[in-house]
């Protein structure tokens, strides 16, 4: 078969022999090639397609990316506040128990409280095996070890105010029991005079009695004043007895514990009634001249167990 090509400008036409070798591949070659200029085009697009799809992904994470290490960069700093604020906080509470130190050393030298005990200068003992902490070090991971190390770093030192604070706190509460321990103490401590103007009109022991001239026992003291003036207690402790009795008038008793209890005799008047619980040098009574009496004064005995002692030796009696 021969392909005869004519050009368009009426020029020298062209033969193609099929029955020639050389024809046949050039036939071929003419066919094919407008398949291999389509196809080489198709791939040009689908290559061009994918490149324009690739470099979109890349400026979608690159665009991610940043905003992530806004975020990271936003929540260090955050953190950064954050751990400085609570530093600062820490900074203060070490103030207040170092002022709390003090004020509790202070305290502990008033009462004249061994300070071996109650020590406020030193730190809490302590101990116990070193242990290992985790590792935290890794390469490259120097951006997150330093936050990891500062709070740990933190949280050693809010440990270590926990431990002072509490032993701060068992200090301070073995100090009030003292204390308080103490003021009971020096309430419960008979000493002083039951009058804060007057003397002493009668001592204790054998004496001439008043009435009959005949030599008699006087369990107590007497002193004279003014009626009406202030009968005191010379410790505190609860009123157990407020009524009239037979020669001594209108009679009140205060028990002081420790089989203490003070008696005072010929009152005008009582402040108090049984039950109530009276505080050192508090008012209790007026004078007056109730009972077998020859004029105003507080009769005022100390006994112990039942059994009346000397009240000078607790009149004169140093205080604790």
């Amino acid at each position: 078969m021969k392909l005869i090509l004519l050009p368009r400008n009426g020029g020298q036409s062209f033969t193609l022999d099929t029955a020639r070798g050389r024809d046949i591949g050039l036939i071929f070659a003419m066919t094919l090639l407008p398949f291999v200029l389509g196809s080489l085009c198709l791939w040009f697009f689908l290559a061009s397609s994918q490149q324009a799809d690739g470099r979109q992904i890349l400026a979608d994470w690159q665009l991610e990316l940043s905003r992530q290490s806004a975020t990271v960069e936003q929540a260090h700093t955050q953190v950064g506040d954050e751990l400085s604020a609570i530093t600062i906080k820490v900074a203060e509470l070490q103030a207040r128990v170092m002022r709390l130190d003090a004020l509790g050393q202070q305290v502990a030298q008033i009462a004249r409280l061994d300070n071996g005990e109650f020590d406020f200068t030193r730190q809490p003992a302590m101990g116990g095996p070193e242990l290992a902490g985790p590792d935290f070090a890794s390469d490259g991971a120097e951006a997150s070890i330093q936050p990891i190390q500062q709070q740990l770093s933190l949280q050693q030192m809010l440990d270590s105010l926990v431990v002072l604070i509490d032993n701060r706190e068992q200090q301070l509460a073995l100090l009030d029991k003292q204390l308080t321990a103490r003021e009971t103490r020096i309430q419960a401590f008979v000493a002083g005079r039951p009058i804060a103007k007057g003397w002493m009109s009668s001592a204790f022991g054998k004496r001439t009695d008043p009435f009959s001239g005949k030599q008699s026992w006087h369990e107590g003291v007497d002193f004279a004043g003014k009626s009406g003036s202030d009968v005191i207690a010379v410790a505190g402790g609860v009123v157990s007895y407020s009524a009239k009795r037979s020669g001594y008038g209108q009679v009140l008793e205060i028990s002081h514990g420790d089989g203490f209890v003070t008696r005072y005799a010929h009152n005008e008047s009582h402040s108090v009634e049984v039950g109530d619980v009276v505080a050192k040098g508090q008012v209790i009574a007026s004078m007056g001249s109730s009972g077998r009496s020859t004029g105003p004064h507080v009769h005022f005995e100390v006994l112990r167990h039942g059994k009346p002692m000397n009240p000078a030796r607790y009149i004169h009696r140093a205080s604790l």
